[in-house]
């Protein structure tokens, strides 16, 4: 059994403890098990068919990866302490089982340019999952948004009430920024669609390869166009990292109004008991927990970019030590991700919105842009409209009414050109429905927007991740 490390030949001593406890990475670069075998198979077949390898070794190379293959996915791959990594854990597997050939399989192959593209290899794959959760995300909102056209709920601006809209508007502005979140995660996995395997440390090789056949064979659209460049560039983890944090940014904002939503001083909405936790002392309790948590899941997010943008600063080229620090965020932001658009995707589904109380809420003189844009067409000059309305509000208030509700001539004092039916068209349902334009809450528009959604994304339900 293989105890010497694989670079062991120029040292006369072993490593401290110390720099063994901060060197290793296979805690958690054994994550990319699945990666670093399809990259060990491209790159073996390569060496054969360049004559590097002869056919018995390709074989017996081919083979003792599949027994590898299976020890991970049973759960029986055992880690040794000479385990530096994910890389020189199989290949030191691959030489207890197959002997010789395993020795050949590192030709032409440094763990610079094998990590590279291990990494690129495991981003392409965490985007594609994630953008099939999104697609599933949107067109559920798209759904839900359909269904709630018609329901009556304020707009807000500095959390307080602005205009009449719809519950489905507000839904779909969700559903929007999710799809600019799908843009952003698969710009990441684009960037990442280049196979740096060939670059060697970080000059390349002198040794006959063919790095356009293992970009095939592993699924990448190009090769990397410069060795040192190849093997240093984390640009796509930073890319992937940042999509990350934006998409959490926004399923925070969804969690805070949805926290908001719950309370019984909003009343808008009642979650679900599979999204709720209790309270160990209240028992009335029904705390938001998953909507809390897709808030607090954001710092983590936001905490990882930052950090990792940090390690980056000032690195010379090629390769450095450091760069093993793009693991532990990139795998803690897509389990993060995984799990809260699991979450977000259950509190939708389990959402019961109160319609009578978001109804309610339309009040407290929402409407006086409409009255406002109603003077405007009367013939009164915008800024002299606003401020007649402006008067308009604080009379009342005054009155403890709403601003259909005015007496005419009272209203007269300050607005000459007001008239009955401008007083009297100021139903919550009329100025929803009158706000028909392309992005806006009348129903029509709504069903509109929700339909061109779901011509968009639901055929891609079906597509593989």
């Amino acid at each position: 059994m293989t105890q010497e490390r694989a670079w062991a030949g120029r040292f006369g001593a072993s490593t401290a403890a110390a720099l063994d406890n901060i060197n290793k990475s296979i805690s958690f670069d054994i994550a990319l098990w699945r990666e670093d075998l399809a990259g060990s198979r491209a790159h073996a077949r390569m060496l054969a068919a360049t004559g590097l390898l002869t056919a018995d070794d390709l074989a017996a190379i081919l083979q003792g990866l599949a027994t590898v293959e299976q020890e991970f996915e049973s759960g029986t791959f055992a880690v040794l302490p000479v385990d530096e990594d994910i890389h020189m854990a199989v290949e030191r597997r691959l030489t207890d089982l197959v002997g010789e050939p395993g020795k050949r399989l590192h030709t032409a192959r440094s763990r610079n340019d094998q990590v590279a593209t291990d990494t690129r290899l495991y981003v392409k794959r965490a985007s594609s999952a994630l953008v099939a959760q999104l697609t599933r995300l949107i067109v559920m909102l798209a759904e839900r948004s359909e269904a709630e056209a018609e329901t009556l709920l304020p707009a807000y601006t500095h959390l307080q009430r602005g205009m009449p809209s719809t519950l489905g508007h507000h839904l779909l502005a969700y559903a929007e920024m999710l799809a600019r979140d799908v843009v952003r995660i698969e710009a990441a996995a684009a960037s990442a669609d280049v196979s740096p395997l060939g670059s060697g440390a970080c000059a390349g090789t002198s040794l006959p390869i063919d790095r356009e056949m293992t970009a095939r064979a592993l699924g990448f659209s190009a090769i990397s166009a410069n060795s040192m460049d190849a093997v240093s560039d984390r640009d796509f983890v930073a890319d992937f990292l940042y999509a990350g944090a934006m998409l959490m940014l926004h399923l925070s904002r969804w969690g805070e109004e949805w926290v908001l939503w719950s309370t019984a001083e909003f009343g808008f909405l009642e979650l679900d008991d599979r999204v709720t936790t209790g309270s160990s002392m209240m028992p009335n309790k029904k705390n938001p927990d998953g909507a809390e948590l897709l808030r607090g899941k954001a710092g983590r997010t936001v905490g990882n970019l930052a950090g990792f943008l940090t390690t980056l600063k000032g690195l010379p080229f090629a390769y450095n030590k450091d760069l093993q620090e793009d693991k532990e965020p990139l795998f803690d932001t897509h389990r993060t991700l995984t799990v809260s658009l699991e979450v977000a995707a259950v509190m939708l589904d389990a959402a019961t919105f109160r319609r009578d109380r978001m109804a309610a809420a339309c009040t407290g003189q929402i409407d006086a842009t409409d009255l406002c844009e109603r003077l405007v067409r009367a013939g009164e000059p915008l800024r002299t409209a606003h401020h007649q309305t402006g008067r308009l509000v604080r009379m009342a208030l005054e009155r403890g009414c709403e601003l259909r509700d005015l007496p005419l001539d009272a209203a007269r004092e300050h607005c000459p050109r007001i008239a009955p039916e401008i007083l009297a068209g100021l139903s919550m349902v009329g100025l929803v429905n009158a706000r028909d334009v392309v992005g806006g809450p009348a129903p029509r528009r709504v069903r509109e927007a929700s339909r061109l959604l779901l011509q968009r994304w639901q055929p891609r339900l079906n597509e593989p991740t």
